[in-house]
């Protein structure tokens, strides 16, 4: 039996397929895999942040309809570039979340140095708005440049100086083998909360294929499952997009389950945060719908404290940037 993989076709997300084919295989010997790489326009465009040609949903979509279409039987998608403002298209579903890797960000430097040790007036190469206004925050000095590109060129970029310090995630550098060889330091969540979905993996496919449902059911993980359902339940509720500064990080310790939350303006002069937490049995039959629970609920507690508002200025501030820059 043959299983077709739409993928995008960089390093990570190469891995990342590769990964999910062989998980896939130990379960199912004889199956084949075969990769159906896609190049999105998110590839394509490198000079201009991502917000500015459609946001990270662009790396789902033309995947995605590669699997619509018929040419691919499921996606793999990095999770945390999956809208929350934005449906599947119809009759697609996440149909598993395996394993997830660290969630956290890191900061890469030649030296290893770390956030409070970086010189003045440092150049950090990030796109994200999320680890800029956290960042900002613990070291208003620093000098913000955009920065694009897979894992490898933001590297290159970094060795070449075009910037002192970037800011990756801890799942990509792992899943590449990077990380282990790059001179780095952790940024804890209290210094910069995880983008939602970050370090987990969405394989996308149609809901109605039950034999598909099935094998992908032998790599879920229903401890990841959890957190992410807790995650975007928070942000699709806080009606996020891609120029929303939105983070949020669920953890789970001996059968409690905790979500942080953050929404900022899109300066980051203002910051909200929310936390919660609830105990329950992960493989318990309501155990989805109480993390789901979960997330609605810090998400209100962030839109008490005005959350719509700073989301719609930082959509229209991001705009204005927009139009400035062109």
């Amino acid at each position: 039996m043959k299983l077709r993989i739409a993928t995008r076709g960089s390093n990570l997300a190469l891995v990342q397929t590769r990964w999910v084919g062989e998980q896939l295989k130990s379960h199912f010997p004889e199956l084949m895999v075969e990769e159906v790489r896609v190049r999105t326009k998110g590839d394509r465009i490198q000079d201009r942040p991502l917000a500015q040609v459609g946001g990270k949903g662009l790396f789902v979509s033309e995947v995605e309809a590669v699997v619509v279409r018929g040419d691919a039987d499921f996606a793999v998608h990095s999770l945390k570039d999956v809208p929350g403002d934005v449906p599947l298209a119809q009759g697609m579903g996440i149909l598993s979340v395996p394993v997830r890797q660290d969630p956290r960000d890191v900061l890469v430097t030649i030296n290893g140095t770390d956030l409070a040790s970086l010189k003045r007036n440092a150049k950090v190469g990030t796109t994200s708005r999320r680890r800029v206004v956290q960042l900002q925050r613990q070291r208003p000095d620093l000098d913000f440049i955009p920065l694009r590109g897979n894992i490898e060129t933001r590297l290159r970029k970094l060795r070449d100086g075009q910037c002192d310090a970037i800011v990756l995630a801890a799942a990509g550098l792992a899943r590449t083998g990077l990380l282990d060889e790059t001179p780095h330091a952790v940024l804890s969540p209290d210094i910069c909360l995880p983008a939602v979905g970050q370090g987990a993996l969405a394989i996308e496919g149609a809901l109605g294929n039950e034999t598909l449902r099935e094998q992908l059911e032998a790599i879920e993980d229903p401890t990841a499952r959890i957190q992410i359902t807790a995650e975007r339940a928070m942000l699709q509720k806080l009606e996020g997009n891609c120029h929303s500064s939105i983070a949020g990080h669920a953890s789970t310790d001996e059968g409690r389950l905790k979500l942080d939350a953050m929404v900022a303006s899109y300066d980051g002069d203002q910051m909200l945060s929310a936390t919660s937490d609830t105990y329950l049995d992960i493989t318990s039959g309501d155990a989805i719908e109480r993390a789901r629970q979960l997330g609605e609920e810090v998400a209100d507690h962030l839109l008490s404290q005005g959350a719509r508002d700073l989301i719609r200025q930082a959509a229209l501030a991001a705009v204005q940037d927009q139009l400035i820059s062109n």
